[in-house]
């Protein structure tokens, strides 16, 4: 139970993914040299026993290094960190990748499913861990969504692993191989991280790399940039199977939306190549009970549901709930992305009456504003959500709140700022 035995990592950034990186290769018998530039995490790691420094200014040489994902190693601005290493030609690794090399190294033939798209990623991941639970197969979910990737366990042979993937993840992958990938969509989205939509096109194609005969790629239609991943598909050895949410109802609560059809359709696909039966897929869809954050119904109150749909920190995302439901009182803001909400254009005659929050929810009021559209910059969710409920009442029936932007002027992540709805959605203060 060695498997980086005579090993030497240094690991940088702390966070969700490092330290528990950390925990498992001293475990695995490596040896270890950590940093983050936050004290607080250092002192964290500290307490564990773990050694700290500057891998740069440690002079040693290690075989990798562990970057959190969030980390940049190339653009905008390379860490100085991974710049060292970069010149050293040290590899940079992230933990999904260290999964992989120890599972093959204990001797486990547990296969693995990857799953990326700029949007429907954890909703798919979780639906075919579900699946998978169902067929009675062992799995593990988790990478991008839930456990960090070394916080798996290790899987016998018929195991499998359900990781969700972002393009910051796949970027560093040496040797990773999916026996089941997909590709869900792609819209503009970390452009600062990958230069354009080329660069982050070619981050997600990674996904399929190293597959052969023996795998399956699965790729959404519904968007020209993934038709175009599709063609270069075709030319590759692994079994292609395409999919398209137009047109297709999954029939199942929790899944609405042809977005979400297109979800049902890439797990029915991965759990069909893994070796799951029909019936157990159908159960499996419709059993599911979805994804928390993601346009989820948390309450209802005197006629008006309140939907949670904190996950959607794009544009893209946050049409994917918009398209749902007819008439809503909207609340969205907070740190925009590029071209902020521009193309959910179409869906503005569906809006009630926004209450907008947050660093970018002023420029959002003056857009909504532009078109027509009743609005109203609120500045907190605490002030926002009371004022839907109002509004609703007399009107539209559903208080949406589809950000359409990050969380973090307001919230440490998506799922802070999610719960803090519910709470107020509830009746809270």
């Amino acid at each position: 139970m060695s498997p980086f035995a005579g090993k030497r990592f240094a690991i940088v950034g702390l966070g969700r993914a490092g330290l528990p990186a950390a925990r498992r290769l001293r475990d695995w018998g490596a040896e270890l040299l950590l940093w983050d530039d936050g004290e607080t995490s250092r002192d964290a790691a500290a307490a564990e026993g773990f050694a700290l420094g500057r891998p740069s200014e440690s002079g040693r040489r290690f075989d990798a290094l562990l970057l959190s994902p969030g980390i940049p190693h190339i653009l905008p601005k390379p860490h100085q960190e991974a710049a060292w290493a970069r010149a050293q030609g040290i590899a940079i690794l992230t933990d999904a990748e260290m999964l992989y090399q120890a599972v093959r190294a204990l001797g486990s033939r547990a296969r693995f499913a990857g799953i990326t798209g700029t949007n429907g990623k954890s909703t798919t991941t979780a639906l075919l861990a579900h699946i998978l639970t169902l067929a009675r197969i062992p799995n593990a979910a988790g990478a991008n969504l839930g456990p960090a990737a070394l916080s798996l366990p290790v899987l016998p042979d018929n195991g499998v692993y359900v990781l969700e993937m972002s393009s910051y993840m796949l970027e560093r992958l040496v040797s990773l191989r999916f026996d089941a990938a997909v590709m869900l969509n792609l819209s503009s989205d970390h452009l600062d991280r990958h230069g354009d939509m080329d660069g982050y096109g070619a981050a997600k194609r990674e996904i399929f790399a190293r597959q052969d005969e023996s795998c399956t790629a699965v790729i959404g239609m519904d968007d020209e940039p993934s038709r175009q991943m599709a063609a270069w598909l075709r030319t590759r050895p692994a079994k292609l199977v395409e999919i398209s949410g137009v047109g297709h109802e999954t029939g199942a609560r929790a899944l609405r939306g042809t977005h979400n059809a297109q979800n049902a359709l890439a797990a029915a696909a991965m759990a069909r190549a893994l070796g799951v039966d029909e019936a157990t897929i159908a159960a499996g869809i419709k059993s599911f009970p979805g994804l928390a954050h993601r346009a989820q119904e948390v309450a209802a109150r005197e006629g008006v549901r309140f939907v949670n749909d904190s996950k959607a920190t794009n544009a893209d995302a946050a049409s994917r709930a918009m398209g749902v439901y007819g008439r809503f009182v909207w609340i969205a803001g907070g740190v925009a992305k590029a071209g902020g909400i521009e193309e959910l254009a179409p869906y503005f005659p569906r809006i009630e009456k926004a209450f907008l929050i947050g660093q970018d929810g002023a420029a959002f009021a003056r857009r909504l504003h532009e078109a027509g559209v009743a609005n109203e910059y609120v500045g907190t969710l605490e002030q926002a959500v009371p004022a839907a409920f109002m509004a609703a009442k007399a009107g539209g029936g559903v208080v949406l709140f589809s950000p359409a932007a990050a969380s973090f002027d307001q919230f440490p992540n998506f799922e802070v700022r999610g719960e803090r709805f519910v709470a107020l959605a509830k009746g809270g203060q």
